[in-house]
């Protein structure tokens, strides 16, 4: 920790220890314990900023950091013979950790994985620094106690922490985005079927529903051309159509 956020140590102790000290129910608990707060909050911002560039904007972790500030602030007990420090700093790196481990994945992947993906980053920082080069997959297994599999899972289940976008340039010079490559639902497949099962469908009305429904959507008339056509009033024409595309639709349902 550096000397700017140790400046007024001791102040700031004085004021948590007020805090802690002050009855539940005494009027000026509030105020102290702000005061609190805001004498230690240096630390949560030096906090935050240690975990600064691991793809998390520095405000969203000073929050969360806060968050942490605040838990420690309201559970601190000075009997207990700790200083406000020692019990601060991991309740406040906790949450960020938290932070990473909750919030920051893209797809749910299983905690066990998370925690593995975590295991697996340290042993390699550890190893490329004692090895000198970058560790295999068999010396963080060897290293960890776990098999290669396992490894590999871990690293697999890492990549849904940042996935790679769909709009990356993909083809030849950049000229189309990954997300074209995927294939989709083809609607005209659908619509294939649709047709197979519509001709049976219509040959389940009778000649007068199916001269309306060929007139009306095949020949686009109106009801009241319709009406004229086959002499009914363009009401009957309405109750038929109504009638006929009910049957169809049961038809095609089945």
């Amino acid at each position: 920790m550096n000397a700017s956020v140790l400046a007024d140590t001791a102040a700031a102790s004085d004021l948590i220890t007020e805090f802690a000290l002050t009855p539940a129910d005494d009027p000026a608990r509030a105020v102290r314990r702000a005061r609190a707060i805001e004498a230690w909050l240096p630390l949560a911002q030096h906090l935050a900023r240690r975990y600064h560039g691991r793809g998390e904007p520095l405000g969203d972790l000073t929050q969360v950091a806060m968050v942490g500030l605040i838990k420690a602030v309201d559970r601190f007990e000075p009997d207990r013979g700790v200083e406000f420090s020692g019990f601060a700093v991991p309740t406040i790196v906790g949450e960020i950790k938290r932070h990473f481990r909750d919030r920051t994945w893209f797809i749910r992947v299983p905690r066990r994985l998370q925690e593995l993906r975590l295991e697996i980053t340290a042993a390699t920082n550890e190893l490329t620094h004692t090895l000198g080069r970058s560790p295999t997959a068999a010396d963080v297994a060897a290293h960890l106690g776990i098999t290669e599999d396992e490894v590999l899972e871990g690293l697999e289940g890492a990549r849904a922490y940042a996935p790679t976008s769909l709009s990356t340039p993909a083809g030849e010079e950049g000229s189309g985005e990954l997300g074209d490559t995927f294939g989709s639902e083809d609607k005209g497949y659908e619509l294939a079927e649709l047709r197979v099962a519509l001709g049976p469908a219509l040959a389940a009305l009778d000649e007068r529903e199916q001269r309306i429904l060929s007139m009306r959507f095949y020949g686009n008339l109106t009801q009241s051309e319709i009406a004229t056509r086959i002499g009914v009033s363009q009401m009957h024409v309405s109750r038929l159509l109504t009638k006929a595309l009910a049957k169809l639709r049961t038809h095609l349902d089945g």
